[in-house]
C-alpha cells in the first residue's frame, strides 16, 4: 500500500525530511509494526523513533495508538506531543 508519511518538529529534523511517499510491505498492519519498520530504515529514523513515548501518530488525521490497524491509510503523521500555552 502506498502512503504519505509526514514528519513534524524535531522528528522532521532527525529524519531529514518533512515527508515521503512510500509503499508499505504487506506485513505492516499496525502503527507499531510501521514504527519498527521505519526505525530500521535509517539512523535518523531510528533516533527519532527510539523513545516511542515522545512521539504521537495520526492516521488519516485521527490520533492513533501503537495498536491502531493500518487499513489502507492515505496519510500518516509522526510528531512530538503538542503543548499549549
Amino acid at each position: 500500500m502506498m502512503v504519505q508519511l509526514l514528519y513534524f518538529a524535531w522528528v522532521r529534523e532527525m529524519v531529514g525530511t518533512d515527508s515521503e511517499t512510500i509503499t508499505l510491505p504487506a506485513d505492516i498492519t499496525t502503527v507499531a509494526a510501521l514504527l519498527d519498520w521505519l526505525a530500521a530504515r535509517s539512523p535518523g529514523h531510528a533516533a527519532a523513533l527510539a523513545d516511542r513515548s515522545r512521539i504521537r501518530i495520526a492516521v488519516d488525521q485521527g490520533f492513533a495508538t501503537s495498536a491502531t490497524p493500518l487499513n489502507n491509510p492515505r496519510e500518516i503523521a509522526i510528531f512530538p506531543p503538542v503543548t499549549g500555552g
